[in-house]
Formats: C-alpha cells, structure tokens, sequence
C-alpha cells in the first residue's frame, strides 16, 4: 500500500509492473496490445500516428516470422526512429533515449556513454541500434517475446541507485513524446561525466533549462575524433559534385557536426578516435 502511495505521488503509478508479453497461442487482441505497447515506448504518444509505416513488420510478427525483440529492434533502425531522434538530436541525447526506449533504464556513467559513441563511430547507426538489442542485459530483461518497459523505478539486477534518479530525468509522463519535449540537448550529460545523482522531477513538472547544460570537455570526454564526410548532394534533381572532407572535431562538438553534415544533405563515412 505504501509502495502505491509513494508511486502515486511520484507519478508513476501507470508504469509500475506495467508488462506486455506475446505468449504461444496469443489472439489477436494480444497482438494489438504489443503493438499499441511497443509504438508508445518507443515513439511516446506519436507512436500510434506511425503505425500504418510499420504494416510491413507487423505482418512478419503476426506471421510468426519475427519475435518481439525483432519487431522493436526493426523499429530502432527505422527511418522513423533515425530522423526523431538521431538526425536532429545530440550524440549523448540519442544514447540516453536508446537506453530508455530499449532497455528501460537511464544510463548509469560516462563509461556506458563513451563505450556507445565509440561503438557509432567504428561500426555506425545499424550496429549501435543492434547492440542493444543483443546484450545479455536485455535478453535477461525481456527476452524474445515481452516488449521493453521503464523497469528503471524497481530494483533491477546490477542496478546503480543513481539509475532511479537519472530515470526521472528522461521519463516525463506515460504517453509523453521525447520528440517534442522542446529542449533538444542532453538530460543526463553533465551528471554522467561528473559522476552525480540528478534530483528527483516528477513526470509532468516543468524543467529547468539549467538541467541540460552541456559538459565541458575537462568534466566530461576530452577526446578528439577525425570526422570523414562526404560533402553536397542536396536533394534537387541537379546532380552535384561530391567531394571528401577531413576535420578533428573534440567530443563535445561531435554531436553538432553530425547534425551539420546531415542538414547539409552530406554523410559521414568514418569517424576515429585520434
């Protein structure tokens, strides 16, 4: 009772044990509540709008020829999920809203972070979406079969405390939408690179603009990375010469370069680690 209470008070009642599997036998009034399930954590509240962009891969769930992994794995790599919130979205946002989306925590320390923008780097967007996916965190949490939930508000195994404070910081209210939130940076950066808990906001409360400032390079990563792009080719019927830039870029610029080169209708085909 006193779990509930507290729950309530904090405004996440309607998440707590909230759980969605597709068990054998299912109906189909199951599959449409892993569906309905699946888009909202994954999208929030437009999630429901896009589902007529996904009839292909629900057919193959329906079919039996992919699992529920599979299904929420297809919609990371989608190009629905790439534009709302990596294209648009700095590098340490996208991870924090990959952890939410799919594994249903916050990250925990910069160690998490730096391993993620380093695995984006050398193997691109297809691997890091995959790597969630294929961790043996995830398979012990949900399995094949149960659609990713926010589990970070209960006690979880290897769980850090600070994971239940940093949780509040990226869940905003059931149904909310991250795309549409107004403030595009990072929620968690500064906490993360400092190694300090965030305070505790309710879903629904307003907050401060003071929460996402970035990290300086001395606080946080102070790595430079070698950007390779391929420059032009705006999307006109002209065909445009393309030609290969070479900069360093320092971390905390890295996330403004990528969205620089894809606005400029550009592509990156390698980043390193100098």
């Amino acid at each position: 009772m006193t779990m509930s209470l507290t729950a309530l008070r904090l405004g996440i009642g309607d998440v707590l044990g909230e759980k969605v599997e597709l068990r054998q036998n299912w109906t189909e009034d199951d599959l449409q509540a892993v569906f309905r399930t699946a888009y909202t954590q994954v999208f929030g509240r437009e999630g429901l709008t896009l589902s007529e962009e996904f009839s292909n891969i629900e057919a193959l769930l329906r079919n039996g020829k992919i699992n529920v992994r599979q299904f929420i794995e297809c919609l990371g790599k989608s190009e629905a999920y790439k534009e709302r919130f990596f294209s648009s979205t700095p590098q340490v946002r996208f991870i924090e809203l990959n952890y939410k989306h799919f594994l249903g925590r916050a990250p925990y320390d910069q160690a998490e972070i730096a391993y993620h923008v380093d695995l984006y780097a050398q193997e691109g967007y297809q691997v890091e979406i995959e790597s969630y996916f294929a961790s043996p965190e995830y398979q012990a949490a949900f399995g094949d079969s149960i659609v990713p939930y926010h589990r970070g508000f209960q006690s979880i195994p290897g769980m850090k405390q600070v994971g239940f404070n940093r949780l509040f910081e990226l869940y905003r209210g059931h149904g909310s939408s991250d795309n549409s939130q107004g403030v595009k940076a990072s929620r968690l950066e500064r906490q993360v690179a400092t190694n300090q808990s965030n305070n505790i906001v309710r879903p629904g409360s307003s907050l401060s603009s003071k929460s996402f400032q970035s990290v300086s390079p001395v606080q946080g990563d102070s790595r430079v990375f070698l950007v390779e792009s391929i420059e032009g080719g705006s999307q006109t019927a002209v065909r445009v010469r393309r030609s290969r830039a070479v900069c360093t870029v320092p971390f905390e610029q890295l996330s403004a370069r990528y969205q620089e080169i894809h606005k400029r209708g550009g592509r990156i085909v390698r980043i390193q680690p100098l």
